[in-house]
């Protein structure tokens, strides 16, 4: 897929390109998402080996899980437990389920891949439930895992070696929800789960001044610039600018004091993106601030990927899932 030009096939009208239809007490209608009949199956039609099931974590505010666990595991039951990913899919915090069909095949194509356990975590969605809601979800999910008696999580998944993923708007909320869980990990002991890292595939960024990426791919066919904007003011609390730290994380003193207890927690964290993404300029400045924080971060900068490569373009998962299982390997060293 190529990027479109400025001048070229201009979008103006960003709920008709999300395919949302704005309601008069300021929430929207989601039309049905456009996808193929196709569930857990590999691009030859041959079933992927995983296995799924749900649990409930808040049946009031109809959170749930979607755990993947690959299907050889049974097989030898015996063998050293896998990591434990806990995930976050993308859409802007207003699209999506992980219920959507293209999020189940990654998380499937992840599970089997990495050799992990995956939890995919359904939270709320704005502009009925404006951020931190997702982030409080996201913490609440992790509090869950700890305690949930799962027969799967329990026998095959390794607490200890836990790791928060996500990509686009998803990557952000497992930042965020990272950012909670640090500052307040004195006070609430994840105890028998334990975070050795965040990665964060993409993450879905913004600030009130335009980047040279964002104004060069202001029509980019995948994440145009009229999209993002919308998406962040439905997303953050009323009020609120584009520079606001949910938004930004590269504002002034933005988690400053939980940037400082993740360093002393020796969590690792990888960023990847790629320079077909109108965000690159964000994602870029967010590597430097982490680093220059002394953060432990990986980055990794892929030529010729766009926003969401790995669903425009699935012959590229192979080598996303080889950078994330090195990631995994190395986090996990003595």
């Amino acid at each position: 897929m190529t990027t479109q030009t400025p001048s070229s096939n201009p979008i103006t009208d960003p709920y008709k390109h999300l395919r949302i239809i704005p309601g008069l007490d300021g929430n929207i209608i989601r039309l049905p998402e456009i996808s193929t009949p196709i569930l857990l199956s590999a691009p030859d039609s041959h079933p992927i080996p995983i296995l799924t099931k749900d649990l409930t974590i808040n049946q009031s505010n109809k959170i749930w899980a979607r755990i993947f666990l690959p299907k050889q595991t049974l097989d030898h039951p015996f063998n050293t437990k896998l990591p434990l990913i806990v995930w976050f899919h993308g859409g802007g915090f207003i699209l999506y389920s992980v219920a959507s069909t293209f999020f189940q095949r990654s998380c499937a194509t992840m599970a089997i891949q990495l050799s992990a356990v995956i939890v995919s975590i359904e939270y709320r969605l704005a502009p009925e439930h404006r951020l931190p809601a997702a982030y409080d979800d996201a913490a609440e999910a992790l509090h869950w895992i700890k305690t949930i008696p799962d027969e799967w999580l329990r026998d095959f998944a390794d607490l200890g070696k836990c790791f928060l993923m996500g990509g686009s708007a998803g990557a952000n909320i497992a930042y965020h929800a990272g950012l909670k869980l640090a500052e307040t990990i004195d006070d609430h002991d994840l105890h028998p789960l334990k975070i050795k890292g965040l990665i964060l595939h993409q993450p879905f960024f913004g600030g009130s001044k335009r980047t040279e990426s964002e104004l060069r791919m202001v029509n980019d066919r995948n994440l145009p610039l009229c999209c993002t904007d919308l998406m962040w003011k439905l997303a953050l609390p009323i009020g609120a600018d584009r520079d606001h730290e949910y938004c930004n994380p590269t504002v002034e003193d933005a988690g400053s004091n939980a940037l400082t207890k993740m360093k002393g927690l020796g969590w690792r964290i990888l960023i990847d993106w790629g320079d077909k993404d109108p965000l690159m300029d964000r994602q870029d400045e967010f590597v430097k601030m982490l680093q220059e924080k002394g953060l432990q971060v990986v980055s990794q900068f892929w030529e010729g990927h766009c926003h969401g490569i790995e669903y425009v373009d699935p012959s590229k998962c192979n080598a996303l899932c080889s950078a994330y299982k090195t990631f995994i390997a190395s986090s996990l060293l003595p």
